[in-house]
């Protein structure tokens, strides 16, 4: 088991204060990360919560999936590992309206 969580369907209005907070009744929380979209800045709704052990992830997940967290039901489980996505710069296959020479 891991005690890297995967946090879902989080309320844009989260902060990492009020998630660890919640997470705390499960146990010790080591670090909440929210993802928000570079461009904007703007939360997507989804974050990562690291517990102390994996004990207390495994009952953060018991406790906590499918539960009410400010007016949405999120989602826990474990985190998978970040897959590595290829780079597409200069991939000239892209379009975008100009011409391509080949």
């Amino acid at each position: 088991m891991e005690n890297k969580l995967y946090v879902g369907n989080l309320p844009y209005s989260a902060t990492e204060d009020e998630v660890k907070t919640h997470f705390s009744q499960a146990g010790t929380v080591s670090s909440v990360a929210l993802i928000t979209d570079r461009a904007s800045g703007r939360a997507k709704g989804f974050g990562f919560v690291e517990m102390a052990t994996d004990e207390e992830a495994q009952k953060a997940i018991s406790m906590l999936n499918g539960q009410d967290f400010m007016g949405r039901v999120i989602t826990v489980n474990v985190a998978k590992p970040r897959e590595e996505r290829p780079r597409n710069f200069g991939d000239r296959n892209r379009g975008g309206g100009g011409r391509n020479r080949y």
